[in-house]
């Protein structure tokens, strides 16, 4: 089949029929089919079902220190979890602080900390005039809820497969200290699957920004989560080149397991410098008593080591690798070399971005829902939930069975280019 865009009126008008007619027969079928967020399957979550296991009733429930997990204390998490979750982020366990199930609500807890008590001693965001945040995009709906939440006012700044635009990042961040953080997914991003350049973490780390209490946002949550064992993306590790660069306050890094065992029930970290930690430490003074131990006791019996993560990860890319293999192979058949749409293929992480033709966006997701495929709202990946193309759509194939999410990639093919029909008849 030939371009959309070389098709004449009339071709157009009878690929709409025909289209029509297929998108009709498929609601007739009373699908309901979910890919609206990056969760794991079921076959993903029994892989950790043996950790509940580790820990029973006759079990010793003392950390190596001899501390009692079952009690109070330990403010910044157990050691063995420290030089665990340590391993999977690149750091020393001196460089890590361990939190409880969620990555995010270390987030929000940074940045509401942030807003009323300042960071490291500098005046508290809600007493400036102005609070802004570099937000590239497309990315995390979930940060940009964040920081629309607190009021701050976010900026755009474009992604490539190397990351940012370093360029627009340097400028603004040096120009304005109204600018006091940027989000980034650096590895496997969401919803994009790039993974920044080494020339970019080494130009984050090089920042020299106005703001004295700006920071990067680093949230690392896909840092081993490749769908490969022969084609995995290599990230530089973001702590010590900012050391190297004389910056070593510049970032907040991210992780979790939530990915890696149970999402509901799994363990955060932060890994930054020592000066940021001990500011962490003096507000968890007075917000907790210390985290669930027994979990953090449960994570390192159950994985043991890096190797074990990495084990238990090539378990999860076994399952979900088809299902990422299964959308690219119905989208290269069904539209490429039309010229409706281009998509990412992504070595790891959860998403597949999908950019159709401007103006495009909204309407194949309504239409998607409508015919009983769930997705993300067009325009999530966007702060405010503004894509100023209407083009960007996020693809999330792990939770489905791979027959659920053939039935819905059929569902988004037809969809995709019904709406390109429509778009090109309207213009």
């Amino acid at each position: 089949m030939k371009k959309f865009s070389e098709m004449t009126r009339e071709e157009l008008t009878a690929l709409q029929a025909e289209l029509r007619s297929q998108y009709d027969e498929i609601k007739a079928k009373g699908l309901s089919l979910d890919m609206s967020r990056g969760k794991p399957g079921r076959e993903q979550l029994d892989l950790s079902m043996d950790m509940m296991d580790v820990l029973h009733g006759n079990a010793d429930l003392r950390c190596e220190t001899g501390v009692d997990c079952r009690n109070y204390g330990v403010i910044d998490g157990i050691p063995e979890a420290k030089r665990l979750l340590g391993q999977m982020s690149e750091v020393e366990p001196e460089n890590i602080i361990i939190y409880g199930n969620s990555s995010l609500n270390v987030m929000f807890d940074s940045i509401a900390r942030s807003m009323t008590h300042g960071v490291m001693g500098h005046t508290p965001w809600c007493k400036l005039d102005k609070v802004k945040f570099l937000c590239p995009v497309p990315g995390y709906d979930r940060h940009f809820k964040i920081t629309e939440f607190f009021g701050i006012e976010m900026i755009n700044v474009p992604m490539s497969p190397d990351g940012p635009d370093m360029d627009m990042v340097e400028k603004l961040v040096a120009e304005d200290d109204a600018i006091k953080g940027i989000w980034c997914v650096p590895k496997y991003s969401n919803p994009q699957g790039y993974t920044y350049s080494q020339e970019t973490v080494e130009r984050f780390a090089r920042l020299r920004p106005a703001a004295p209490d700006f920071r990067i946002y680093w949230d690392n949550a896909y840092s081993i989560h490749h769908l490969y064992d022969d084609h995995q993306d290599f990230l530089v590790e973001i702590l010590h080149e900012c050391r190297k660069a004389g910056n070593p306050d510049l970032v907040y890094k991210f992780t979790s397991t939530s990915k890696v065992s149970f999402p509901g029930s799994g363990i955060a970290a932060v890994a930054a410098s020592e000066a940021n930690l001990d500011d962490f430490r003096k507000y968890m003074q007075i917000q907790t008593i210390g985290h669930d131990k027994l979990n953090q006791l449960r994570h390192v019996r159950f994985f043991k080591d890096l190797d074990g993560l990495h084990e238990h990860m090539r378990k999860h890319a076994a399952i979900i690798r088809p299902k990422f293999e299964m959308v690219w192979d119905v989208l290269d058949k069904e539209i490429g070399g039309l010229g409706i749409g281009e998509w990412t293929k992504p070595h790891g992480g959860y998403f597949i971005g999908f950019d159709s033709m401007d103006g495009c966006a909204k309407r194949i997701v309504a239409m998607a829902r409508e015919a009983g495929v769930v997705m993300t709202g067009a325009g999530a990946t966007f702060p405010y939930g503004k894509d100023p193309h209407d083009r960007n759509i996020r693809i999330a194939p792990t939770y489905p069975s791979l027959e659920e999410l053939e039935q819905a990639c059929h569902v988004f093919v037809v969809c995709v280019k019904l709406a390109s029909v429509e778009k090109l008849l309207e213009n």
